[in-house]
């Protein structure tokens, strides 16, 4: 089975957010889950692979590690980002 989520943490604040990740990680655990997330930080923490998507095309696909370090993808969507 797999679970489909469009924005789930949109408009909760950081205590609901890092809750609802908790519940997402349970709920998705041994599943395929398709997340559309803007929270960044949410992403990073739940995906074990990622899709970055630019004016409706795929601009970069991999491991958070490997979308950290796509200089498109910082260019496009993160900046800066301290390890």
């Amino acid at each position: 089975m797999a679970v489909l989520l469009d924005e789930p943490t949109a408009g909760m604040s950081r205590d609901e957010t890092r809750n609802a990740v908790g519940l997402i990680r349970r709920l998705t655990e041994g599943r395929t889950a398709i997340i559309v997330e803007h929270d960044m930080d949410v992403v990073f923490s739940l995906a074990d692979r990622i899709t970055v998507l630019h004016h409706g095309e795929i601009l970069a696909t991999g491991s958070p590690r490997e979308i950290k370090a796509n200089q498109a993808v910082r260019d496009a969507y993160l900046g800066e980002i301290a390890d």
